[in-house]
């Protein structure tokens, strides 16, 4: 799959995720070394009003969704891949008022498991607001997501 049709698959998927949709996230960047997603900042997301710091909520889901996308992009045919177990490491607050981008890859994939790690950032990839590690359950090209969620996927060709 080449990069232009697995960034096409992944704003498509990630459109399909309205929790995401709510969160106004967006597809950066996706090639066969991983996905970069991004959440921009928004009043809605603070967990703290003094500082305006993120909601844990809101990384979980952002690195979450990074990690799981970033299955499509070792995968020769999309798969329902769904989160197994995910670890955050947090290293500081974000930054009121700043998008943070979340990054993942994968290391391992197996019959059964696909293996990710990543990291959310603002300004500098080596400056991590936080760090993870996730797997993921491989359940085949024969299951499918929700209601109307694969014909989603398959709209544009993928």
């Amino acid at each position: 799959m080449n990069a232009s049709s697995l960034q096409a698959m992944a704003e498509r998927f990630l459109s399909a995720l309205k929790h995401c949709q709510l969160l106004q996230m967006r597809v950066v960047h996706a090639d066969r070394d991983g996905m970069t997603l991004m959440l921009p900042w928004s009043a809605s997301i603070v967990g703290n009003p003094q500082t305006g710091a993120v909601h844990g909520g809101a990384l979980t889901t952002l690195m979450d969704t990074t990690c799981g996308m970033a299955t499509l992009c070792v995968l020769p045919r999309f798969e329902v891949c769904p989160t197994l177990d995910l670890r955050i490491d947090y290293m500081h607050p974000a930054e009121a008022g700043k998008p943070i981008y979340g990054h993942a890859q994968c290391y391992r994939v197996t019959r059964d498991v696909i293996f990710t790690r990543g990291s959310a950032y603002q300004d500098d990839p080596d400056q991590p607001i936080c760090q993870v590690v996730g797997t993921f359950m491989r359940l085949g090209q024969q299951i499918k997501g929700g209601i109307g969620f694969a014909n989603t996927l398959k709209e544009g060709g993928a």
